[in-house]
């Protein structure tokens, strides 16, 4: 199958969309927040246009009340995946979050079962001596998981250390060896790259024409909805938090932005760490086609098309 991965407001959708046609494919959404029914604006949905042009799986499948997670979403791609053979087309996957492409392309490493007594000794010690302490005690034990958690991501922080605590062994030792133990589902893999500062005009032109659209509107009408998950899709905590009171809407809007930004280096770091994705340069102003193409291109040369 043919997957087409970049950072937010990279083009994926049109690209893909312009691909599917080309290839007689369906696409298979690998978003954690487009999910869910109603929020529209905010995770920046595809057009009812572009749905048209190519048919789209796993958009609108759960209410935002609901908590969808990363197992939840393997099974329903498994079922899109054979409705999308079943009819005779080929499977494109797109999306942007690097946990739920990550768990399509592997599969989900699990570890040593949660520990209640640990995390909650472990989260009471945050409570008493800081975040950033555990965070050091954490990178002491493991400077790789270090580098990659934030030190004040606070849950995988305590699951780093219950992991360490349980199995002797750092968290990203086991999660080496259980990827080499199991190899990546067969794709074509296929980045959308812009420069970063392109990129961010592209985001910040977009969550402008977001607020434009009606997205506070959007998040008063899915206020007593929104769950656990659905509540920290970007743009949605930020806007919550203005509906309390706690922030004007001017610094709501910037807030929105700065908070993608850091999103899209998060993203990024993640793709570059994949091997054999056929990278593609969009220039400034490209037209869609001409993008279309070179994703084309990349298919036929593995087969994919």
């Amino acid at each position: 199958m043919l997957v087409i991965l970049g950072p937010t407001a990279a083009g994926k959708t049109a690209v893909a969309v312009e691909a599917a046609g080309r290839m007689n494919g369906e696409i298979l959404s690998c978003d954690s927040m487009q999910i869910y029914r109603g929020m529209d604006i905010g995770t920046a949905k595809p057009s009812p246009e572009e749905l048209a042009r190519a048919p789209h799986h796993l958009i609108d499948t759960a209410d935002p009340e609901e908590k969808y997670d990363v197992a939840r979403f393997l099974r329903d791609a498994e079922d899109a995946l054979e409705r999308i053979r079943s009819n005779g087309k080929k499977a494109m996957v797109v999306g942007g979050t690097p946990m739920y492409l990550k768990a399509f392309l592997f599969g989900i490493f699990d570890g040593p079962p949660a520990d209640p007594a640990i995390r909650e000794r472990l989260r009471a010690e945050a409570d008493k001596v800081g975040t950033e302490k555990l965070w050091e005690r954490m990178k002491g034990i493991d400077p790789e998981a270090g580098q990659r958690i934030h030190p004040n991501d606070l849950r995988r922080i305590v699951r780093a250390l219950e992991v360490y605590e349980k199995a002797g062994v750092p968290i990203t030792a086991l999660q080496k060896e259980w990827e080499e133990e199991n190899p990546r589902r067969q794709a074509a893999l296929v980045g959308l790259s812009r420069p970063r500062d392109v990129l961010y005009r592209r985001i910040d032109d977009r969550v402008d024409a977001m607020f434009a659209a009606g997205l506070v509107e959007e998040v008063e009408r899915l206020k007593g909805r929104l769950g656990p998950t659905a509540s920290r899709a970007l743009g949605y905590r930020e806007v919550l938090e203005h509906l309390d009171g706690k922030k004007t809407l001017e610094d709501t809007v910037t807030a929105v932005k700065n908070n993608t930004h850091n999103f899209v280096r998060k993203q990024m770091t993640w793709y570059r760490s994949l091997e054999d994705v056929n990278w593609i340069d969009i220039a400034d102003g490209e037209p869609v086609g001409k993008t279309g193409e070179k994703v084309m291109a990349v298919a036929r040369q593995r087969g994919e098309a």
